[in-house]
């Protein structure tokens, strides 16, 4: 498997991971990988990245399962209103695609939240910075990777 830029920073930092790769083309959702990792869809989260009409970006981290609440979001952060960012804005702003953006080693260092329900678990899987790639570590070691808050940034069921 190769090493991707997400694995190598957690290398440098001497911060333990698992690594996981995953070939399943049919897959077409996040719930999907997260049974293909034979993982509970609440310690598997996504990245998903935001922008507010000032430019401003913001980072989220969800349970793939979970729906981004961007009204929740935007109060967070305390701005009026935040949206998704264009899909084709992805790659240049983070260096990450779709499918394979993390919250370790973006381009830039950016606001970032991670749903509140994280606090609870000892472990995170997150996408390993390449489409079919994750990472497993602690919570504790995440936050000294990436400077985040906690907060409920979920839709309600």
């Amino acid at each position: 498997m190769d090493k991707t830029n997400v694995m190598r920073i957690l290398q440098q930092k001497k911060i333990e991971f698992k690594e996981y790769f995953y070939w399943d083309t049919n897959a077409t959702n996040w719930v999907e990988v997260a049974r293909i990792l034979n993982e509970d869809e609440n310690i598997v989260f996504k990245t998903l990245v935001t922008i507010w009409k000032s430019g401003q970006h913001y980072v989220f981290m969800v349970p793939v399962a979970k729906e981004l609440d961007l009204k929740k979001c935007a109060n967070v952060v305390n701005e009026k209103y935040i949206e998704m960012i264009p899909q084709k804005e992805l790659l240049p702003l983070t260096w990450y695609i779709h499918g394979g953006c993390s919250p370790i080693g973006m381009k830039k260092v950016f606001p970032t939240i991670v749903h509140s329900s994280a606090e609870n678990l000892n472990l995170i899987i997150f996408s390993g910075g390449k489409v079919w790639y994750q990472v497993e570590l602690s919570v504790k070691d995440l936050q000294n990777v990436v400077n985040f808050k906690f907060a409920d940034i979920i839709k309600e069921n």
